[in-house]
């Protein structure tokens, strides 16, 4: 069963914001420039998406990302922490992406606010 608003957030309240393990919740497409477009689907059900938007229109909202989070978005993959993402974004952009951290988890933390994605430490308790 999944896990309501308070219980999620009681979970994310107790680890440390660095050592959670982010995942892609959506779809993506890359560019020729490796710039990230995120597919959020307008419904869940394909069924009703072919209905309510029409056979042969898109089912999808896309989401640009520039190159900050387009690379961020790639290193998503359910097994690094964010702690470990920054230090490649680091290692990548250098001073133009300081302060990393600071800038990673507010970045994060609006990607799962709008369900983007979500987290390990959430996904093993039940959602």
């Amino acid at each position: 069963m999944p896990l309501n608003f308070f219980e999620r957030r009681k979970i994310l309240k107790n680890v440390n914001y660095l050592d959670i393990i982010p995942y892609r919740v959506h779809k993506e497409e890359i560019d020729e420039n490796g710039l990230v477009t995120v597919l959020i689907p307008k419904f869940k059900r394909k069924f009703v998406n072919d209905i309510l938007t029409g056979i042969g229109k898109p089912h999808e909202v896309r989401i640009k990302l520039d190159e900050f989070g387009s690379e961020t978005w790639l290193q998503l993959n359910g097994r690094q922490n964010v702690s470990d993402i920054a230090k490649k974004l680091i290692m990548k952009f250098g001073e133009k992406i300081q302060p990393a951290e600071e800038r990673l988890t507010k970045f994060l933390t609006n990607l799962y606010l709008q369900g983007f994605i979500s987290f390990n430490e959430i996904k093993a308790k039940g959602d």
